[in-house]
C-alpha cells in the first residue's frame, strides 16, 4: 500500500469507528422498539426449533441474522411456550430467565456490523464514480447520518434491505467495464438478500434486472438477456435459500388469519416463483395496506395517509447540510459529463422504491424509505467534480454543519429533527412512531424515575413492546380510571400523545409539562 493510501484508509476507519461508537451506545442504553421482540425471537425459533410459523409477513434472512446474534450470546428459548409472535417475543424477553438488555444488544450487533460494512460500500460505490474524494464525502454523509445511525443500531430490517439493494447497485455499476461475469450474479445475490429481507425490495427486482441489460449493452442480445435473467432468476434462489435454511422440508400451512387478497394483487401472490410462506406473507402485507392507520404530521392526527407523508418526514428527519449536498449531488449527476452514465444506478432504484412507498397506507416513520440517504449519499459524492473554486470550501462547511449536527443529537437519534425544525425535541410535535417515540426510552424512563421520582405516585401510558415491571417501574393506568383520581406524575409516550385519544386529551390539558425522557417521553404533573 502506498503512503499516499493510507490518510485515505485512516480517515475512513475513523469515520466508520465512530459511527461503530454511537450505534453500540446507543443499542446499550435503548430498550426494545415496538417491531425488535417479534423479529428476536422469530429469528431465535428459526435457528433452534427450524419453524416458519411465526412473523411470515417477512421472510426470514434479516431475521436469521439477528436470531443468529442472540444464540451466539447464550440466549434461552422456551420451547414449550406458544403463543401470538408478539407473545413470544414478550417471554423470550421477560419471562425466559433471559436478560432483555443484553439479549437486545446481542441481536442488535449484527445489524450493526452489516450498516458498518455497508459504509464501505457507499465509500466505494462514490470513489468509483467520483474518485477518493467523492467516497470520503458519500461516506461522512452515511457515518453521520441520523436515520441510519437509528436505525442500523436496532434489530429490524429496513438498514439490512437498503444496504443490500445498494450493493446490488453498486455491483451492477462495476459490471459495465469489469468482469460482468462476476458483478452481474454477485448483484443477483445482493438483490435475493435484499428481497429476502424485506417484501419492500420486491419493485427493484424489474428495475435492476433493466440495470443489469444496460450493463452489458455493448455485448449481444443474447448476453444481455442473459444478464437481466441472471440478477433475477438468482434473486430468487437466494429468497427460497433463505426458507430452505430454516426448514429445509419447507413445512407450511397457511394460517387462518391470512387475509384473501382478490384482484391484481391476488394474481401476484399466487404466481410470483417464491415460496408459499412468501406469498401467503404478501397477502399479509396486501391486508395491512387494507387498513387504516392513525397517522400524524405536523401537528395533526389523521386517518389514512398521505402521498406527500415521506417526502415532508424526510425534510424534517434530515440534516439541513445533508439536504443541500444531495441538491448539488443530484446536480452533479446532470452536470458533469463522466457521472451520467451512472445516474440511472444511482436514483432510479430509489425513485422506484419511494415512488412505491409513497403510496402505501402507513405513514409510520422515514424506516421505510431509509434507503434515500444511502443512495444520495453516493449522489453528494459528486460534487467533488464540480469544477468552482468556492465548492470545496463550501462542501467542507456542509459536511461539518451535519457532523455538528448529529453529534449534538446524540444518543437521541431516534427523534432526531434539524434545526429548522426545532431539533430533536421538537420532533414530537411534526411527527410520531418510528420517527421519534418507538418504546425506546423505557429503560432511561427507569432510571428517571428512580433519580429524580423515588417514592412518588406514577402513571404511565406507554407505547412499546417493553415490559415495565421488569425495568422496576411501578406505575398504573390513567386511562381506565375516572381523571379526578389521577394524581401524581403523569407519563405519557409522544406517539400516545399523536393520537389525540379522547381518554388521555383531559388529563394532559390539565397537567403541567414537567420534562421528558430522551425527546420520546413527555412526564407531566397532576395536581
Amino acid at each position: 500500500m502506498t503512503s499516499r493510501r493510507w490518510p485515505v484508509v485512516l480517515a475512513v476507519a475513523a469515520l466508520l469507528a465512530g459511527m461503530a461508537a454511537a450505534m453500540v451506545s446507543t443499542a446499550v442504553a435503548q430498550s426494545p422498539t415496538i417491531d425488535e421482540p417479534v423479529y428476536v425471537a422469530t429469528g431465535v425459533v428459526y435457528l433452534k426449533e427450524h419453524d416458519l410459523r411465526y412473523n411470515a409477513e417477512h421472510p426470514p434472512l434479516g431475521k436469521l441474522l439477528i436470531g443468529a446474534g442472540a444464540v451466539a450470546g447464550g440466549v434461552r428459548l422456551d420451547s414449550s411456550f406458544t403463543g401470538s409472535e408478539q407473545n413470544v417475543g414478550r417471554h423470550l424477553l421477560y419471562e425466559s430467565d433471559n436478560d432483555a438488555q443484553l439479549v437486545m444488544l446481542a441481536a442488535r450487533l449484527p445489524v450493526i456490523v452489516l450498516t458498518l460494512c455497508f459504509g464501505l460500500v457507499v465509500f466505494f460505490f462514490a470513489r468509483d464514480l467520483s474518485g477518493t474524494g467523492g467516497g470520503l464525502i458519500a461516506l461522512v454523509l452515511y457515518a453521520f447520518s441520523p436515520d441510519v445511525i437509528a436505525h442500523g443500531s436496532l434489530a429490524t430490517l429496513d438498514v439490512p434491505m437498503a444496504g443490500f439493494l445498494l450493493t446490488a447497485v453498486w455491483l451492477l455499476w462495476r459490471a459495465r467495464d469489469r468482469r460482468p461475469g462476476l458483478y452481474v450474479p454477485l448483484a443477483g445475490a445482493a438483490l435475493g438478500a435484499a428481497v429476502a429481507t424485506k417484501m419492500s425490495a420486491l419493485p427493484a427486482i424489474p428495475v435492476l434486472m433493466g440495470l443489469a441489460v444496460y450493463s452489458v449493452w455493448s455485448s449481444s442480445v443474447r448476453r444481455r438477456v442473459a444478464a437481466g435473467a441472471a440478477v433475477a432468476g438468482i434473486a430468487v434462489a437466494v429468497v427460497w435459500a433463505s426458507y430452505l435454511a430454516v426448514d429445509p422440508r419447507l413445512r407450511w400451512t397457511t394460517p387462518p388469519t391470512v387475509p384473501d387478497i382478490g384482484g391484481w394483487r391476488g394474481l401476484v401472490a399466487d404466481w410470483l416463483p417464491f415460496p408459499a410462506p412468501f406469498r401467503d406473507g404478501m397477502r399479509i402485507q396486501f391486508g395491512f395496506e387494507d387498513m387504516r392507520w392513525t397517522s400524524f404530521l405536523f401537528g395533526h392526527a389523521y386517518q389514512g395517509s398521505r402521498w406527500y407523508y415521506l417526502p415532508a418526514a424526510l425534510l424534517v428527519k434530515t440534516p439541513l447540510g445533508m439536504l443541500a449536498l444531495w441538491a448539488a449531488g443530484l446536480a452533479a449527476l446532470w452536470a458533469v459529463p463522466r457521472l451520467r452514465p451512472a445516474a440511472p444506478y444511482v436514483l432510479l432504484p430509489a425513485a422506484v422504491l419511494m415512488a412505491v412507498a409513497m403510496t402505501g397506507a402507513r405513514d409510520l416513520g422515514v424506516r421505510y424509505v431509509v434507503f434515500v440517504p444511502m443512495f444520495l449519499a453516493v449522489a453528494a459524492g459528486g460534487t467533488a467534480l464540480l469544477r468552482r473554486r468556492w465548492v470545496p470550501a463550501v462542501t467542507g462547511v456542509l459536511l461539518l454543519f451535519v457532523a455538528v449536527s448529529s453529534v449534538r443529537t446524540y444518543p437521541y437519534y431516534l427523534p432526531y429533527s434539524n434545526e429548522a425544525f426545532g431539533g430533536p425535541s421538537k420532533t414530537h410535535l411534526r411527527l410520531h412512531d418510528s420517527n421519534v417515540d418507538w418504546g425506546q426510552d423505557l429503560k432511561r424512563l427507569a432510571d428517571r424515575l428512580r433519580d429524580d421520582h423515588s417514592g412518588e405516585r406514577v402513571w404511565l401510558v406507554y407505547k412499546g413492546s417493553g415490559v415495565p415491571s421488569w425495568y422496576g417501574i411501578r406505575a398504573s393506568d390513567p386511562l381506565i380510571v375516572p381523571p379526578d383520581r389521577v394524581h401524581g406524575l403523569l407519563v405519557v409516550s409522544d406517539s400516545w400523545l399523536a393520537k389525540d385519544d379522547p381518554r388521555l386529551v383531559p388529563l394532559v390539558a390539565t397537567s403541567e409539562r414537567a420534562g421528558d425522557v430522551g425527546h420520546s417521553i413527555t412526564l407531566f404533573r397532576r395536581p
